[in-house]
């Protein structure tokens, strides 16, 4: 069953590169986008390489298995002309290329990936990356190292550890199978595209509901706008959708669609622009596959830059806890040049500190007991008191006690002793003494 749908392949050499190491595939069922590495002209043949054969796949399959099995033995006869490139040419010794295809099958999509090139599925609005990087930085991201934002400014992102290359005569791709449903978006595209506009970027371009084409123009723009320090591939494949459907015609991009011998003018060179972050990120060799000795120094350049981040983090939580420290430091200190005064059981006394605690901590502590007793207050006095008084020192606070005082005294009512009653004279009884 031949796919039904709309696609579009565009790739650009970008603003920095002399020439065009990607390649890119649209086709009827087949859709391909291959980034070459190894030098001004081993990156051309590489790429160019794999989509000439995967070209052939371009065909109606019978099941997902027929695919994939087809699939990956073009890509392992790819490696197998990368190796005899090699033999031919020594000069080309150490080009390799990215692999990212899909093979439509009915309502399946049959992919394989091998590289940093990408696969993205837009879908009910949200936008998923399908493929992982097969990146030393992807590896630090998998193992919890580093962030991904970290990943994308890493000064070792572009080394790949699997690619289809001169190096290994059975390559290991990444296959697996995905059902897809009209209103898809894919999005096949090398690191240009990924390294320079991230994700939300990328999604605001499908959620304006454009035809592939335009918005394939739409992130092509992107890059280019920022700076486009690498080759810039796009395919972008709609499974049915709004806009019309048609069997593509094949459509070839990038290095893959120059014949063998035509001389290919370099670009302008580009201008250095602060505005531009990302190039100066991105700025270096395009990516390569190390050597063993080289993976070795990256691992303990990598364990030094870890034990440097844990210093820094270590330090960090230091500075930051004596921060604190000291500011609770001079908080208690400033607290304890207040006074109030208060009640202590029955008494009126006079604390230093504030009235209020944090949680079990106590932030008053009582330097006098005047001696006053609450009962002899009058009641306003002693509510005002039960509810504390602030003094602005404690000349301040003995001066709010000698009120108090005073207060008390006159609340007192002394007690008057009771007059000694006068001793009764004795009567004498009527008649006199007979």
């Amino acid at each position: 069953m031949v796919f039904e749908g709309s696609s579009v392949a565009i790739s650009h050499t970008g603003k920095v590169r002399s020439n065009n190491q990607d390649s890119g595939y649209s086709g009827a069922n087949l859709f391909v986008v291959a980034d070459g590495m190894g030098g001004h002209a081993g990156g051309d043949v590489a790429s160019s390489i794999a989509i000439q054969r995967l070209e052939p796949l371009d065909q109606p399959y019978a099941s997902t298995e027929d695919a994939q099995a087809s699939l990956q033995a073009a890509a392992t006869t790819a490696a197998g002309d990368l190796i005899r490139a090699t033999k031919d040419r020594p000069e080309l010794a150490g080009l390799g290329t990215t692999l990212s295809a899909i093979i439509m099958v009915d309502e399946y999509a049959v992919i394989g990936h091998i590289g940093d090139s990408r696969i993205y599925l837009y879908r009910d609005d949200a936008l998923t990356q399908i493929t992982a990087d097969h990146t030393f930085v992807q590896r630090l991201v998998d193992s919890g190292r580093i962030t991904p934002e970290e990943a994308r400014y890493h000064p070792r992102r572009s080394v790949l550890m699997r690619v289809l290359s001169d190096m290994d005569s059975d390559p290991e791709l990444d296959m697996f199978v995905m059902h897809t449903q009209p209103g898809d978006r894919w999005l096949l595209c090398s690191d240009g595209l990924s390294g320079v506009v991230d994700e939300p970027h990328i999604l605001k371009a499908m959620q304006l509901g454009l035809a592939p084409g335009r918005t394939a123009d739409n992130l092509l723009k992107q890059a280019l706008d920022g700076g486009a320090p690498d080759n810039v591939t796009i395919v972008l494949v709609d499974v049915g959708g709004q806009h019309p459907i048609h069997s593509g015609t094949p459509t070839i991009v990038g290095s893959a669609s120059n014949p063998d011998g035509v001389y290919v003018p370099p670009v302008r060179p580009p201008r250095s622009n602060w505005l531009h972050p990302v190039r100066q990120a991105a700025n270096e060799p395009s990516h390569f596959e190390p050597a063993p000795e080289y993976l070795e120094e990256l691992i303990e350049e990598d364990r030094r830059r870890a034990k440097r981040r844990r210093v820094g983090w270590i330090a960090a939580a230091l500075l930051v806890v004596a921060m604190l420290a000291f500011a609770a430091f001079a908080a208690y200190s400033w607290t304890q040049t207040r006074y109030f005064i208060g009640a202590d059981e029955d008494s009126v006394v006079i604390f230093q500190g504030v009235q209020q605690n944090i949680g079990p901590i106590t932030l008053s502590t009582p330097i006098e007991d005047t001696d006053i007793l609450l009962a002899d207050l009058p009641p306003y006095q002693r509510a005002s008191v039960e509810r504390t008084i602030t003094a602005r020192s404690l000349s301040d606070a003995m001066a709010i006690v000698d009120r108090l005082r005073t207060g008390a005294e006159a609340n007192v009512i002394p007690q008057t002793p009771l007059p000694t009653p006068m001793p009764t004279p004795s009567e004498t009884p009527a008649g006199g003494e007979g």
